[in-house]
């Protein structure tokens, strides 16, 4: 029923494929509009809009080495770094 397809990409201008199965895929979830971009501009656009991750340095409670930690540390529950974070959760 769906034949593979051959867009051009609107932001880069590359052609790229829309295949017979995202055409269903597109279908079964009721979208009416073919993509737009290529699989690369339309990953850098999402990642375009996401904040860079602050990380945090620390020293870990068990072993006394800096660990860096994606939270604002706060002085009344110990951190770990992620060496002895995941020996904990094993036991």
């Amino acid at each position: 029923m769906y034949e593979d397809k051959t867009l051009t990409c609107k932001d880069c201008g590359a052609e790229f494929v829309f295949t017979a199965g995202e055409q269903e895929f597109y279908a079964e979830k009721g979208f009416q509009n073919e993509p737009q971009r290529c699989k690369a501009c339309r990953d850098a656009k999402k990642n375009a809009a996401k904040a860079p991750r602050e990380y945090f340095t620390t020293v870990c409670a068990k072993c006394g080495k800096e660990a860096k930690v994606p939270f604002q540390p706060s002085n009344d529950r110990p951190v770990y770094c992620s060496e002895c974070f995941a020996e904990m959760k094993n036991q």
